[in-house]
């Protein structure tokens, strides 16, 4: 018994299955999170060793170069890249997406192992540790305070990043920007010469007598004592009465040689908000963790939290991670409503009867659950892809049910039964639509195998929507016919309006049908001209349009959030920078009315806070992070604003460096850049061909901003010991460097101790001896025989450069030129810019120069889709010569697939759209789409031939028959793009040009489809026949 007859025969049986099938799809949509794109694992590495004393020439040949040649052995390495600094060397190590990052760690482990013995003596060993998007924070927030301020980073750790640390998912929770409480004690060094005092031996008199000793116990009697000596510092104030020396019988006080002050760190990471002063709180989530669970866990916490902070403490969410993806995953669930009421719509229309309506259009529900069935049962969330592949199936998805139901309706008409006209009618279509989902799935699967960057983003989209061609095909097959056998009757009773509406479209089909039918007679008898019109279009829109066809990688996304990092020269006070901070706020604001919170942060960060230690920082840098709100919510994009502030801080020649960023990164949604990597030894060089090709970039229009990697030369004062003079005054170098940093930057030998909490008691030179060249050389340095001699009178203080940090990719010195991709440029636009430029740039014969960037990425995923689409072809093909046991067949149907790209071609001219991954997705997608009309004609055309048709009688009748299902498809799936194809919704960017391509593609295809493919059978089909002919002629002729 056939599959169809026993689903007509078991009607309950067959409902009850789909139904269970929906339940578990409900089930699996409740549980599933959220998330913005598929997860990813971390493809980076970073090994980092530090070599104290060493300069960032001896750290890259004594220690950088002896870690990279062991570390290129790796396997699955895709880039080398370091970094030799003073003092420590950093490598990065990239290796090809999708590989298992544990392997790969262990693999840098044991060859790290292998030359661990080799390392110059005092360096560290190698310590590892793995980087990946999810180390980025997903969550920044901003507290200001007025009275509360002084003790605002006590009040945020303890009240706030310790309660959110313990909020499930949550990884490090870091506060930046708060003054840390420290204890000043502030020296003169003319008493401490009069008294013969130093600040290393005051900073320790005061560890002696900040002490909390445990004694031992003792018995007294029937009881046991403990002893302790407790000294320690109750108050501040209590240092000044610590006895620190004796002179000329005279008790000498700390009060006597310092002042104590009871305040902040002199110099700390200052954080602002809205201009007002305050700190940051950071969020960073585990490695596993959802993105919006997490940061739903932290709001519902926060909530509690608020209520047990101090009046005048004030929280601002600065970045919320989780509102870019909800609000596109919002805008996408409405492009899936509009496609399906517009798809409903379409199959009514054609139909005319709201049960057959409603009898296909149930199979979309059923199959999109089915499909999130797989994604909670993997693990997996919802997503862009995730959600675009549900957007995508539902044009497809009514396609086997439509054919199955029109056939059905068709044996209706004719007087069957509504069982046997159920079995009967699919029975006919069977093999059709289980061949036509056959080419869909030799699309779509090959998707699930491909490595590499466009494995991980479009691997879900493959399983997704071939899960959802396999479900709608059985349904089509069983649900469709049952419920046709139950539901749809011959000629049911319509009212007046229904006929005019629907008798007249039916009218109007019938027209077309007609005319159809005559142009493919006309057809048929000028195969010639035809088919050599056919290859003319093709040839004159893929020579004319193809060459000017612009590329990129991905869509730049609007997230709402710019990112800006000024750099003034190295060595800037921050109070310089800090007032200048100040200054461009101000304009930004009254620039930018868009701005619901800009923070900006200026200074050193602390070495704990996991966050700042990833980025740059220090006295002369300012980050600002801008919110601007959802892109629904305004008229400027985040691109216009970008170049506004651009525009702002153009008038600023002192910044050394400027860098404003779309989205808070780049990458995918991200600005396009363009890298210019200049490989060479020497400096002067590699900076001189940098500089004149980044000054050729800036003057080309489709660059928003370029940018060195090279940092420059960092000022500082060096203190040149003469070591003879050293010598004769009992002294070594470490000593004398010992007591000038102890002046300078202090010396912290203990802490003072208050509600469980330590905080650093630091000794050093007041700030009023800290002014010059001239209080370093004329501090004092003492010998082990208390004799003291100035600075000035062993070693001079010299002003000299250090020397930038050194860069090296695959093992060789590297400076980068970046060029941000301008608004409404094309990324293949800026790549030719960049060719034109290195062109007419003198370079060296010793330095080598690439093109790397988003360039290199879209290069990389081009070419595996490249390779993929050739594969689908010949998958395809594959399918349809086995369904129609011929290998000349094929060939005629695949004759759309050549206009599928006329249409691609044509779409991404007249829109000006540039051809992406997501673009190249769609054209992956056509493949399979565009041969299901083929199959559907060819199929039936076979079939009349068979029941004694000549070649144009079948070809006609087929042509005409199909035409009606055809053009039904055909619209369901071109208007069920074209909600995404026009979305301007939050994300909307990302699919745009997807939709586009199938739209454009598929409409293109399907109109030469119509009238190339029974042509071009006709000829070929007459060809077999004259040649069938010719060779019985010759049978008989031998005989």
């Amino acid at each position: 018994m056939s599959i169809y007859r026993k689903a007509v025969n078991n009607p309950v049986t067959t409902a009850l299955v789909f139904i269970a099938m929906a339940i578990f799809g409900i089930f699996s949509l409740i549980n599933i999170s959220l998330d913005r794109f598929p997860k990813f694992d971390a493809n980076v590495v970073m090994v980092m060793s530090s070599y104290p004393g060493a300069s960032a020439e001896d750290i890259e040949t004594n220690l950088t170069k002896v870690l990279e040649n062991s570390l290129n052995g790796v396997s699955d390495l895709k880039n080398l890249t370091s970094t030799s600094k003073e003092n420590m060397a950093l490598i990065t190590l990239e290796f090809v997406e999708g590989v298992d990052i544990d392997v790969a760690t262990n693999d840098v482990r044991d060859k790290l192992d292998m030359v661990n013995s080799v390392l110059p003596d005092g360096a560290s060993l190698p310590v590892i540790f793995k980087f990946s998007a999810d180390d980025m924070p997903i969550m920044i927030m901003a507290a200001t305070a007025d009275q509360s301020y002084q003790a605002l980073e006590k009040i945020l750790d303890e009240k706030v990043a310790t309660p959110l640390a313990r909020v499930s998912g949550v990884g490090t929770v870091s506060v930046a920007g708060a003054p840390q409480r420290e204890i000043q004690v502030y020296c003169d060094p003319n008493k401490l010469e009069a008294y013969g005092l130093t600040v290393a031996g005051i900073s320790n008199i005061l560890a002696s007598e900040n002490r909390n000793v445990p004694s031992g116990t003792i018995d007294i009697g029937s009881n046991a004592y403990s002893l302790r000596v407790e000294k320690e510092f109750q108050s501040a104030d209590e240092m000044l009465n610590v006895v620190v020396g004796y002179a000329n019988g005279r008790t000498i006080y700390l009060r006597d040689v310092a002042r104590v002050i009871d305040g902040v760190e002199e110099r700390y990471q200052e954080s602002y908000i809205n201009g007002v002063q305050g700190a940051q709180i950071v969020i960073q989530k585990q490695a596993d963790a959802n993105t919006v669970n997490v940061i739903k866990g932290v709001k519902k916490a926060m909530k509690k939290i608020e209520t047990g902070l101090p009046s005048d403490i004030k929280i601002t969410t600065v970045v919320d991670g989780s509102d870019n993806i909800i609000n596109t995953l919002n805008s996408l669930k409405e492009t899936i409503l509009v496609t399906f009421l517009i798809v409903m719509l379409v199959v009514y229309l054609f139909l005319g009867r709201w049960r057959a309506t409603f009898i296909i259009v149930l199979a979309i529900p059923i199959s999109l659950l089915a499909s999130l069935m797989y994604l909670w049962a993997t693990g997996n969330t919802l997503n862009i892809v995730s959600m675009s592949s549900l957007s995508i199936a539902i044009g497809m998805v009514v396609d086997d049910a439509i054919v199955v139901l029109e056939n059905i309706s068709t044996h209706l008409e004719r007087g069957a039964k509504p069982k046997e006209a159920a079995v009967h009618a699919t029975q006919e279509v069977g093999i059709s639509v289980i061949a036509s989902t056959l080419t869909m799935l030799a699309v779509f699967l090959p998707l699930t195998m491909i490595k590499g960057m466009a494995g991980l983003m479009f691997k879900q989209l493959g399983w997704i929507t071939s899960i959802i061609m396999i479900v709608s095909t059985i349904g089509a097959l069983t649900l469709i016919p049952m419920l046709c056998s139950q539901f749809l009757r011959f000629k049911p009773k319509h009212g007046k309006l229904h006929d005019l509406i629907f008798g007249n479209f039916n009218k109007f089909l019938d027209f077309i049908s007609r005319g159809y039918s005559r142009l493919i007679n006309w057809c048929i008898g000028h195969r010639t001209i035809v088919v050599m019109i056919s290859i003319a279009v093709f040839v004159a829109t893929v020579g004319l349009i193809g060459p000017r066809t612009k590329t990129e990688f991905f869509p730049k996304a609007d997230e709402g959030r710019i990112t800006v990092q000024l750099e003034l020269p190295a060595g800037t006070g921050q109070s310089i920078t800090r007032g200048l901070a100040h200054e461009i706020h101000g304009k930004f604001v009254k620039a930018i009315p868009e701005i619901v919170n800009c923070s900006f942060a200026l200074g050193q960060a602390d070495t704990d806070n996991a966050f700042a230690a990833m980025q740059n920082n220090g006295t002369h840098i300012v980050s600002y992070n801008i919110n601007i709100g959802s892109m629904e919510l305004r008229e400027r994009s985040a691109g216009e604003i970008a170049d506004v502030i651009r525009g702002i801080l153009a008038d600023y020649p002192e910044f050394k460096k400027i860098k404003v960023t779309e989205g808070g990164g780049g990458g995918m949604g991200g600005a396009s850049s363009v890298d210019v990597e200049i490989y060479g030894y020497d400096f002067e060089t590699t900076d001189r061909v940098a500089r004149e090709i980044q000054a050729k970039m800036l003057q080309r229009g489709e660059f928003a901003q370029v940018l060195l990697s090279r940092d420059e030369y960092t000022p500082e004062y060096q203190v040149d010991f003469d070591r003879e003079k050293l010598a004769v005054n009992g002294l070594n170098s470490t000593t004398a460097a010992s007591y000038l940093s102890a002046a300078m930057n202090g010396s912290t030998m203990s802490y003072y101790r208050e509600d469980g909490d330590e905080y650093d008691i630091r000794v050093r030179y007041a700030p009023e001896f800290r002014t010059g060249i001239e209080d370093i050389e004329n501090i004092i340095i003492y010998n082990n025989m208390g004799k003291g001699v100035r600075i000035k009178d062993v070693g001079t203080v010299v002003e000299s450069l250090t020397p930038p940090s050194i860069q090296r990719k695959n093992r060789e010195r590297l400076i980068t030129v970046q060029g941000l991709v301008a608004n409404g440029v094309a990324l293949s636009d800026a790549v030719l810019a960049t060719d034109e430029i290195m062109a007419s740039t003198d370079i060296p014969s010793e330095l080598a120069v690439e093109i790397g960037g988003s360039y290199e990425d879209q290069q990389d995923m081009f070419g595996d889709l490249i390779m993929l689409l050739i594969m689908i072809i010949i998958l395809v093909y594959i399918v349809m010569a086995s369904q129609f046991e011929s290998f000349m067949s094929p060939f005629v149907i695949m004759f759309s697939i050549p206009f599928a790209f006329v249409g691609v071609l044509l779409g991404l001219w007249v829109t000006g759209t540039p051809l992406g991954a997501m673009g190249m997705i769609g054209i992956l997608i056509l493949m399979g789409v565009v041969v299901k009309n083929g199959i559907v004609l060819i199929d039936y055309t076979i079939l009349m031939r068979e029941r004694g048709k000549s070649i144009t009688e079948a070809s006609v009748i087929a042509a005409k028959s199909r035409l009606r299902p055809i053009l039904m498809t055909t619209l369901t799936t071109v208007l069920g793009m074209i909600p995404m194809a026009v979305g301007r919704g939050e994300g909307s960017e990302m699919w745009r040009s997807l939709g586009m391509v199938v739209a454009w593609g598929l409409s293109i295809s399907t109109l030469v489809t119509l009238v190339i493919i029974p042509t071009v059978y006709a000829s070929m089909a007459s060809w077999q026949e004259r040649r069938a002919a010719k060779k019985a002629a010759k049978k008989l002729a031998k005989a």
